[in-house]
């Protein structure tokens, strides 16, 4: 099997005269944190949506844990997890529930539903509001909640679309600990977000400009390529090149 866990060649959307991903190429290693970063309008969502299976490219090829993009949509989405900011548990179930409803979906088997429900809940700490509805807990707890659904069925690689989103940075910082725990067991995470200074957790990152990668490669590559200090600095001086 191949250790990538990501590979994309010229993969393309259009929707009519206007193209929203313009030939991005980039793959991502087994086990690797890869940052997806953006202006909102970048490509970004586009692009991922169609690495999940949700939306069929106009060109160019991708393999997602193995499975090809364009026939195999069904078995990506068996085989990854995916966190999104807008939607992620049901706010009027408890987080037990929450763990059993998300475990059936990804067809887990009783017993494996009952032994990662008490896993999760005993790692995030939340035996005591296990039967309380979602809506009641901190944003924090939810966060890292969605997480660990996503997580539920042992996926290879997860999706994460700005995870952090909104939370304070001492749960901001948990929240990476969890992440670094994934992929230190092997899962692949790629994640967006607008906090540049998370940027500066990942192995690498891609900055997408106007449907494009823009640039490419670890932190500190990108900082000596381009002569910035920060990776705030370059994505000024990408996604804003008349404010640099």
């Amino acid at each position: 099997m191949s250790d990538k866990a990501i590979d994309v060649k010229e993969l393309t959307r259009t929707f009519g005269s206007f193209t929203a991903v313009d030939h991005i190429s980039f793959d991502v290693t087994s086990g690797e944190v890869f940052g997806f970063l953006g202006a909102n309008g970048a490509g970004k969502t586009t692009a991922i949506r169609m690495l999940i299976g949700l939306l069929e490219p106009s060109a160019g090829t991708a393999r997602v844990a193995g499975y090809d993009v364009y026939k195999e949509s069904e078995a990506i989405k068996r085989n990854i997890g995916y966190m999104s900011q807008r939607f992620s548990l049901y706010e009027d179930l408890t987080p037990r529930e929450n763990i059993r409803l998300y475990g059936g979906i990804y067809g887990l088997t009783l017993k494996q539903i009952r032994e990662r429900t008490d896993r999760v809940l005993t790692r995030l700490g939340l035996g005591r509001v296990a039967d309380d509805q979602v809506r009641s807990l901190p944003l924090g707890w939810r966060q890292k909640l969605a997480f660990s659904v996503a997580l539920i069925h042992e996926p290879r690689i997860v999706f994460l679309d700005e995870p952090t989103s909104g939370v304070d940075p001492v749960t901001r910082r948990q929240f990476w600990e969890l992440i670094y725990e994934a992929a230190a067991a092997g899962t692949t995470v790629l994640v967006t977000t607008h906090y540049m200074d998370e940027a500066e957790y990942c192995d690498r990152i891609s900055i997408m400009v106007a449907g494009r990668i823009g640039a490419i490669g670890t932190p500190a590559e990108l900082k000596q390529q381009f002569g910035v200090a920060s990776i705030d600095e370059l994505f000024v001086k990408l996604a804003r090149p008349g404010a640099a």
